[in-house]
């Protein structure tokens, strides 16, 4: 048998692919010309693109190893994540009464890449309290604190989690936390082989990653940590062990060293809720020198963040006092915060070992200055400039402007935070909830009990790179130039590109992406100014429908500013609008308010028409005498629009 029909047959055997002809090539999918499943490539997929192939994955998926995850219940673990993204059924709610998983769910179509990141911070305690012969098993805090209530023990965990300078429990860690630190190395090595054991080049790609977890003053300071390869830490450095953000960039330094072929980058989520405490430079020394350390740091490890999730969007928010430009209606799209709404949510309490819950009502209001708030994680407390990509991305040129450097220069992706391990599963339709409460539509329809969920969250997003090649090093590579994107669920395929002297017919042109590339740079790119002042900047704007989706309706090119006097401005400038609905959108764009003294950046969005929103079909589901009064007393939008976010370019004055 040829060495390569061999190779192609155990693919084909276990799923991967559907057949092969007599030379062992995959009639479906590109494999590596020469390659094996355990040693590195040494060709390059015969699907190389030097001009780039959109891939569509997700890069916020947990499972059973995470300490608040319902996979815990079905028995889900990252392997299960990984079957499910590459297109096969695993279990899924409800649960019967005795707590086993009669659903099933599969994804619609099956993803290009994937990484599984579930909280390092309890690996070990979860392992010793969820593990029938571990040595604490049987302690009275693992049967009596943690495994008594799901949310209690949630809760237990949540609290240390919270604390600016966070301790493991002693009384299950030991004084030193050792115990718990050689626990958390079983789970980190289940996590490493399903990835290794999943990672298929050119046909599928599958990362080691993990989430770093810390919700100070219970507001969101999460991120992702994706390594490029095998070659990774022996333990995940966690928010316990480095609760800002330079610590944990210098401590993954210290144990995943490039030289050796570790490499890492970081993405910020769920800044929506982090109550101003994503700006920079915490716990540093207020001296430009220590700023532009921690910005030189920043830009070489934190390139993206994640613009739309379950918890909602991130994208922009309406109401900001300090940067002016018009109301955006499409920054209400799945938001959970608006400057101006009142909100009603839990604070949780505990005195002598009781649990007890207090409703708050608040209206949501801006940080005052530099200040952060608090309770970001229920929806609540003051908003930040940094807690949105669009106010942020000017934080980030008024520091540059200021200290030489942008600590905020972020491209974008989404995913879809999902804790139910159903790794992609973005369909509004076919949505079937991603954290405990939301197993039945029933639940899924009701109001949050302790996080944005429920009739609050949405399904998420799908991050997107434009990549040479499907394989760990060409995605990885994407995402440090930023070359990436996000959608709220859609695949569709946007592209951006920025120049002086882009041609106003590129859209007819059959070369079109290479002329892009040569006369411009892409999304994520710094376009450089030019002697000549009076030159304005030219943007391609192009996107593809979803092929299994809705028609296109409008490219937006959304542009921030700073005037000269350090004002923060933005405007949703519309490209095209299309109310017949479009394949494909297409134009050159030239900027002709464009001031060469005043720094920007630019970034589009792809919107389509409205579509229904997930709870409508949950309501459907439901006898009309079931219904709850969301399905009808117009409390929730009933539509939403569907959209796609590019990585900015930036100007830089």
């Amino acid at each position: 048998m040829h060495p390569k029909y061999f190779l192609c047959a155990v693919l084909a055997t276990i799923g991967l692919i559907t057949s092969c002809n007599r030379s062992g090539e995959s009639l479906q999918e590109e494999v590596f010309k020469e390659s094996s499943l355990t040693q590195p490539p040494i060709m390059a997929c015969r699907a190389h693109n030097q001009l780039k192939t959109a891939f569509f994955g997700d890069l916020h998926v947990h499972t059973a190893y995470s300490f608040d995850a319902p996979a815990y219940l079905m028995n889900l673990t990252p392997l299960d994540a990984n079957r499910f993204a590459r297109g096969q059924i695993i279990p899924f709610f409800p649960l019967d009464e005795d707590g086993v998983a009669i659903g099933r769910a599969k994804i619609d179509r099956p993803l290009d890449f994937l990484a599984v990141t579930d909280h390092s911070e309890f690996l070990g305690e979860w392992h010793l309290c969820t593990t029938p012969d571990s040595p604490m098993y049987e302690s009275d805090f693992c049967r009596d604190r943690f495994r008594a209530d799901v949310r209690a023990g949630l809760a237990l965990m949540g609290r240390v989690i919270s604390m600016e300078s966070p301790l493991r429990y002693k009384e299950l860690c030991g004084d030193d936390g050792l115990m718990c630190q050689q626990h958390a190395t079983i789970p980190w090595h289940g996590i490493q082989e399903a990835a290794n054991q999943s990672n298929i080049p050119c046909i599928f790609t599958s990362f080691i990653g993990y989430e770093y977890t810390g919700t100070p003053g219970n507001s969101n300071y999460h991120r992702n940590v994706i390594f490029r390869n095998a070659n990774v830490p022996e333990l995940p450095v966690s928010y316990i062990d480095a609760p800002v953000d330079s610590q944990l960039w210098s401590s993954l330094d210290d144990v995943c060293d490039r030289e050796d072929g570790c490499d890492y980058l970081t993405i910020p989520h769920n800044s929506n809720l982090s109550n101003g405490r994503m700006a920079p430079y915490r716990r540093i020394a207020d001296t430009v020198e220590a700023k532009l350390d921690y910005s030189t740091q920043r830009l070489k490890r934190e390139p993206i963040m994640e613009i739309f999730q379950h918890k909602g969007a991130s994208e922009c928010i309406n109401g900001l006092s300090s940067v002016l430009g018009a109301p955006d209606e499409l920054c209400n799209i799945e938001a959970v915060r608006e400057i101006g709404a009142t909100e009603f949510y839990l604070v949780f309490d505990e005195r002598e070992g009781v649990q007890s819950a207090r409703q708050v009502k608040e209206t949501t209001q801006e940080c005052d200055g530099d200040k952060v708030g608090s309770y970001g994680m229920f929806g609540a407390g003051c908003v930040g400039l940094t807690d949105f990509q669009r106010s942020g991305l000017l934080v980030g040129l008024k520091e540059e402007l200021r200290i030489g450097k942008n600590p905020i220069k972020l491209g974008v992706i989404a995913s879809t935070d999902t804790h139910s391990a159903n790794a992609g599963g973005v369909s509004e339709a076919e949505w079937g909830g991603a954290v405990d409460s939301e197993a039945t539509p029933l639940e899924r329809l009701d109001e949050p009990a302790l996080l944005t969920s429920n009739i609050n969250g949405n399904p998420g997003g799908l991050a997107g790179v434009w990549a040479e090649e499907n394989t760990r090093d060409s995605i990885f590579d994407a995402m440090l130039r930023r070359e990436v994107f996000g959608t709220s669920g859609p695949r569709i395929r946007p592209r951006l590109f920025a120049g002086w002297g882009l041609p106003d017919d590129l859209c007819d042109a059959d070369d079109m992406i290479a002329k892009a590339y040569e006369k411009g740079v892409p999304m994520g790119g710094d376009l450089l100014s030019v002697e000549d002042v009076e030159q304005q900047p030219k943007f391609l704007v192009y996107a593809t429908k979803d092929p299994m989706g809705r028609k296109l309706e409008a490219l937006q090119l959304i542009k921030g500013w700073l005037d000269s006097a350090g004002g923060m401005h933005n405007e949703v400038i519309s490209v095209i609008e299309d109310l017949a609905g479009a394949d494909s959108l297409c134009s050159v764009y030239t900027d002709e308010d464009f001031d060469s003294s005043q720094s920007a950046y630019y970034y589009l969005r792809v919107v389509e028409p409205s579509s229904p929103r997930w709870h409508t079909y949950d309501c459907a589901r439901l006898e009309e005498d079931e219904r709850p009064s969301v399905c009808s007393d117009g409390s929730y939008p009933e539509t939403i629009r569907e959209m796609a976010w590019t990585s900015p370019i930036w100007y830089r004055y």
